[in-house]
């Protein structure tokens, strides 16, 4: 197993830039959660669902996120484009993946009620670089999302604004795996003030 990838040689991409323009400007990243900085629990789900190396884009605070979270053994990406959305910070990433990488689970630093047992769910249903799979929720389609390194490209070539892989997943349906996670977490993201107590 390369010390890059994990057992199936897939990368974890944690999207951590967010400025948090709903919260008063608080950076997503540095919020607390469970006495430390969120991305640092967003990494270590990541982690301890078996990915290999965590990449882990930083936009908004990314200076103050580099002094304040412990992100040892990651590989931090600056998103100077952040402003622009999540499409940014996707592309950037699955720019930036290690070659040996055959697949990348994406997840996001806002949603804490997703823990590893999850990921790893997901994380399962890997069977090469032709995988696309995504976690469901009741059927509807969220976070983390699996892409196969044959999509990296095409994937980066569409996100745009705060779609992501949205529109890319959408029109590849038919090849898209759902893995039902609902029984397992809560994929509330934490955009406004009163979800702040989502946070422990």
């Amino acid at each position: 197993m390369d010390e890059r990838t994990g057992p199936e040689g897939l990368a974890g991409l944690l999207l951590a830039a967010g400025g948090g323009r709903r919260l008063g400007g608080r950076a997503k990243a540095l919020l607390p959660h469970r006495g430390r900085p969120l991305v640092e629990h967003a990494v270590g789900v990541l982690r301890d669902a078996g990915c290999g190396t965590v990449y882990v884009v930083l936009g908004a605070a990314r200076e103050r996120v580099r002094e304040e979270a412990r992100l040892e053994d990651c590989v931090l990406l600056d998103n100077p484009a952040w402003e622009d959305g999540m499409g940014s910070s996707l592309r950037l990433g699955l720019r930036a993946l290690a070659p040996e990488a055959r697949g990348a689970v994406v997840s996001l630093v806002d949603q804490p009620g997703i823990g590893a047992a999850a990921v790893a769910r997901v994380a399962a249903a890997f069977r090469g670089p032709g995988t696309l799979a995504a976690a469901a929720y009741g059927g509807g389609r969220g976070h983390p999302v699996l892409l196969g390194r044959d999509h990296w490209a095409a994937v980066a070539d569409t996100a745009s604004g705060d779609q992501g892989a949205r529109g890319y997943l959408r029109a590849h349906a038919a090849a898209l795996t759902l893995v039902e996670c609902g029984d397992l977490a809560d994929p509330a993201d934490i955009d406004t003030p009163a979800d702040l107590s989502r946070l422990e």
